[in-house]
């Protein structure tokens, strides 16, 4: 976990480091109109971070995690589908909000390993053993996080962000990460409420069937949910429910290709 935490930092950095390419530097620095620190942290004149700068980077990353985890990763597949799962078998607080945020952390740390491994051999470490400059390791920070987020995207979404931002690009690749994120942000959302739907239907049919049958035999004042509860949980657990959801949900996400 350690070794994470400055990974996933610079997940961060990249947000603002490689936009310098996107946008035309100002000609000369102006002290009066307050682009001195933003200059010398998006490096637009080509200086080298100093060691302060580095240090306020990744305290603020630090503090941007929980937001950057939720927008680039695969937790919010992973916790919706999940949330959407404990409504179906009628449990409104079991198990709890810090059990399935923790299952959905690990599951998205298993899902991503293979671009975090990539972060750790071409960022991470180079930049430790001083072989990557800070700047460097800001660009080589971007193309693996950004080849996922692309292999998440939904054609829709993706064209609809392109095309609210007025730009045209050769190339997937050329796509900024401010219109990246959105566009990968709203598939999630997609693909996890399709995932949930599918979850949802057979608890449906049992509660469905034990309303039948109780209105049948003219128990009207029996709460379904006191017989359909325990016969979900029941038939959730005989058929391994946790390791076809959890299976099914890592198998959803599709492989980079970059």
């Amino acid at each position: 976990m350690k070794r994470l935490i400055p990974i996933l930092t610079f997940f961060l950095i990249t947000l603002a480091g490689p936009h310098a390419a996107y946008a035309d530097p100002p000609d000369a620095l102006d002290p009066s109109n307050g682009l001195n620190l933003i200059n010398a942290v998006t490096g637009l004149h080509g200086d080298s971070y100093s060691l302060n700068v580095q240090t306020l980077l990744i305290i603020t990353g630090l503090a941007f995690l929980p937001g950057l985890l939720l927008l680039m990763t695969a937790f919010t597949r992973i916790i919706i589908v999940l949330s959407v799962l404990r409504q179906a078998l009628g449990l409104q607080s079991t198990p709890p909000n810090m059990i399935l945020a923790a299952l959905a952390l690990i599951l998205t740390l298993f899902v991503m390993r293979g671009v975090i491994q990539q972060e750790q051999d071409q960022v991470f470490t180079p930049y430790m053993a001083g072989t990557l400059t800070f700047q460097d390791a800001l660009q080589n920070a971007e193309p693996p996080i950004q080849n996922f987020m692309l292999a998440q995207c939904r054609r829709e979404p993706l064209h609809l962000f392109v095309d609210l931002s007025g730009g045209h690009y050769a190339n997937p690749q050329a796509i900024p990460l401010n219109v990246l994120i959105p566009a990968f942000s709203t598939s999630e959302l997609e693909t996890a409420f399709q995932i949930s739907f599918l979850i949802y239907i057979p608890f449906v049919l049992i509660d469905l069937a034990v309303a039948s049958v109780l209105m049948s035999l003219g128990m009207i004042m029996v709460s379904p949910t006191l017989i359909s509860l325990p016969l979900k949980l029941l038939m959730f657990v005989s058929i391994h429910g946790w390791v076809l959801v959890l299976g099914a949900l890592a198998n959803s996400f599709a492989t980079p290709t970059g």
